[in-house]
């Protein structure tokens, strides 16, 4: 050994490192998505999975952050490294990935719960090893004496480039080219090679100077006192809010904007890509980022005024794009403010424990909490506060800021508590006064020296006017549940309830007639399931071939719509996962047509594909699955082995309908797909009503069965077409499922 590292050496510690703490990253936010979707089939595919999973890999990562606390407090290197090793020797025991027994079919509550018990059980220990990396390996490169070593926070952008890259990589490569097996399995090795490089990175250390580091260390690093605690409070706080503004964005854009698949990658990758960039070597200069951040919060309170169906792909967009400024502002923060090398674990503790916060706020207390995602204006709100304090000298004027903020707030609020023409002008001009407001305050950031108090109090007020002049056209009432947020709209002259999950229709009915006068008798099925729909049509072609009352199983009761397509003497069962949506429709303010049609209804509660695999088999004349017309498509209920389960339970006449409709995935092709591979015949239909304004909408839909003289008329009807399927469309399993060429598909085919 020698006292001075060779340059030769230098490099070797410093690829050593780098590939370990990448590969890390790598395997710690591939797994993420990978273990997600093993779980997902398990509750119908909600995007509250992805929430939970985000407050359990969060928390986790605390507890991986604190071990590695604690590991660099003993005075031994041999321990920590030894300690290390052998647990994640003992996690690749584990390994590869399963749910484990014991764990396969949910309660019918409690789910976030449950979801936290499932994957400590399931994968708790590879991860908690995965997590404790980061901060280690950078206190060892410390050690190892490398003249980088005072300074290790570059290797935390290089942790978060392999965040990134697995993030990315995994929609776009690893899920359309290979099964869930295989992935796993490429997982497993990856985790078998992140040991030999954190092994080298042991040897590499021990082989460097006991006094390395402290020969290394810089003069001011060396005498730099503790961080006080209020500092230590201040990374936490810095570090939640942009963590749970990950999660309330990802649940806005899930649920008020679009349920567009594989959206939450996309906020999470700029989370991370902002790490990337505060702790590259060169990072890109913080005043730009404090500068632009009260625009962001601005340009997010517009969004919000304007909402989400003007124009899609610029507010989801916009939305994330102020999100990212504002994850900057937040993370270029805790970069200007960290601590010498020396306290280095501990700052990563504080930024962890600050995730975990953020995280449970926004992805367990808030759902339980609100009826809507109000979690996201409270967060952005915060993120004011999140600005450092300015000590510079206001300008005279500033003094009259409070007295006129609370006159302003006044002027807007209280006429939504009136009624009149103040209230009307309000409603009408709503996106052009919230906007102003939000203006307002980031004008004032720049006037005002950034006062972040100031800014804090302006956006609360924008937001505040905001809840009371909403968006929606008509009046609105939102139910929340783990399976997302329901909005009951009653248009403005109240001739139709409509229930929607962000701009997706679920289902609607007419409580008006055109002149007013109210709708009385059985209610007419509208949205998706008129009689002259796809839907309507093959309930009426399956009757008539079959002549008699019909046996049929409904999946997905949406707003009860369907009750009504019965007739006296049939059986129709139905089967919902989300017991909220059950009370929903029952609730005769809402919706009439359980009351009206099936008054003593008794659906089945929990996933269809663990429930409706319980029915005996052979004896449905029809099977109506009806659970993709919202955008978070549950897979599970479209795969070879699904479809396998239909059949079983048809009777021998027997046909499957599959509602498709969707604004972002082409779905009938896969459809076709799975039937072709169980040995049935398709039809696809997809016709546009022209009868929008009536609620009457245009409807994809899909009859497979045994022969074509089961589906009776529709197979010489000429809006049904027989479909082939494609060959070189591979099909949909339990193992494999490509949702984003089913984005391509759709943009491809032009179809909106």
């Amino acid at each position: 050994m020698t006292s001075e590292p060779s340059a030769s050496r230098n490099r070797l510690v410093l690829v050593v490192y780098t590939a370990a703490i990448f590969v890390s990253a790598l395997l710690l936010f591939s797994v993420q998505p990978l273990f997600t979707k093993m779980v997902l089939p398990r509750l119908g595919g909600s995007p509250a999975v992805w929430s939970v999973a985000m407050v359990f890999f969060q928390s986790l990562l605390l507890g991986g952050y604190a071990y590695a606390h604690l590991l660099m407090k003993l005075n031994s290197r041999i321990v920590p490294i030894a300690v290390h090793l052998v647990l994640l020797v003992i996690a690749l025991l584990t390994l590869p990935l399963s749910i484990r027994s014991g764990w396969g079919e949910p309660p019918n509550s409690g789910y976030a719960i449950w979801l936290l018990g499932l994957f400590a059980v399931s994968i708790g220990l590879p991860f908690f090893a995965l997590a404790a990396n980061n901060p280690l390996l950078q206190a060892w490169f410390v050690r190892t004496g490398h003249p980088n070593g005072p300074d290790p926070y570059f290797l935390y952008a290089s942790s978060n480039i392999g965040s990134f890259l697995a993030l990315l990589s995994y929609p776009v490569l690893l899920e359309p080219m290979f099964t869930l097996r295989t992935q796993n399995l490429i997982w497993t090795g990856g985790y078998g090679l992140l040991i030999l490089l954190i092994a080298g990175c042991g040897v590499l250390l021990l082989r460097s100077p006991a006094t390395a580091a402290v020969l290394n260390m810089r003069v001011d690093d060396a005498n730099a006192p503790a961080p006080s605690w209020l500092l230590r409070a201040r990374w936490i706080f810095l570090a939640a809010v942009p963590s749970g503004l990950l999660i309330a964005v990802t649940a806005h854009i899930s649920t008020d904007v679009a349920a567009a698949p594989l959206l939450w990658v996309l906020p999470l990758s700029l989370y991370l890509l902002t790490w990337v960039l505060v702790f590259q070597s060169r990072p890109l200069p913080h005043k730009w980022m404090l500068l632009a951040q009260p625009l962001a919060i601005a340009g997010v309170v517009i969004l919000l005024a304007v909402g989400g169906e003007q124009n899609l792909l610029l507010t989801l967009g916009g939305h994330q794009f102020c999100f990212f400024i504002i994850a900057m502002a937040c993370h270029g923060e805790l970069a200007r403010t960290r601590p010498a090398a020396r306290y280095l674990t501990g700052f990563y503790v504080a930024l962890s424990f600050g995730g975990m916060v953020g995280g449970l706020f926004a992805g367990l207390i808030a759902p339980f909490t609100f009826s809507w995602i109000a979690e996201y204006p409270i967060l952005l709100a915060l993120a004011a506060l999140c600005r450092p304090s300015g000590a510079e000298r206001l300008p005279r004027w500033a003094a009259w800021y409070w007295p006129l903020l609370a006159v302003l707030a006044v002027a807007l609020i209280a006429p939504s508590y009136s009624t009149g023409d103040i209230f009307n002008w309000f409603d009408d001009h709503r996106v052009w006064v919230i906007g102003g407001v939000g203006v307002l305050s980031a004008l004032l950031a720049l006037a005002l020296n950034a006062n972040r108090w100031k800014i804090f109090a302006t956006a609360v007020v924008a937001l505040v006017v905001l809840r009371a002049y909403p968006s929606d056209d008509g009046r609105v009432e939102t139910v929340r549940s783990f399976f997302g947020v329901h909005k009951i709209v009653v248009t403005p002259n109240g001739q139709y309830h409509v229930l929607m999950h962000g701009t997706t229709i679920h289902g609607a009915e007419k409580f008006k007639n055109d002149d007013g006068t109210p709708v009385t008798g059985r209610p007419e099925a509208i949205s998706y399931y008129h009689k002259d729909g796809g839907i309507g049509r093959a309930i009426t072609a399956i009757r008539e071939r079959k002549g008699a009352p019909l046996k049929v199983a409904v999946i997905g009761l949406g707003s009860g719509t369907l009750t009504c397509a019965s007739q006296p003497g049939e059986d129709w069962r139905f089967f919902e996962i989300d017991q909220s949506m059950v009370d929903t429709a029952r609730d005769p303010k809402y919706f009439t047509y359980i009351q009206n049609c099936e008054p003593n209804l008794k659906p089945v509660i929990g996933d269809a594909r663990l429930t409706f695999a319980k029915e005996p088999d052979g004896v449905y004349d029809l099977i109506i699955v009806d659970a993709y017309s919202s955008d978070a498509i549950p897979i599970h209920l479209a795969t070879e082995e699904a479809m396998a389960i239909y059949k079983e339970k048809l009777a021998p006449q027997g046909a499957v309908v599959m509602h498709v409709s969707n604004r972002h995935l082409e779905l009938a092709s896969v459809v076709v797909g799975i039937a072709d591979a169980n040995d049935m015949k398709s039809w696809v239909y997809s016709e546009d009503s022209g009868r929008d304004n009536e609620y009457i909408f245009s409807t994809s839909v899909v009859v497979s069965a045994r022969e074509e003289a089961d589906v009776g008329k529709l197979a010489s009807s000429n809006v049904w077409t027989e479909t082939d399927a494609d060959e070189k469309q591979r099909v949909w399993t339990d193992d494999y499922s490509n949702v984003l060429g089913a984005v391509y598909r759709r943009l491809r085919d032009g179809e909106q």
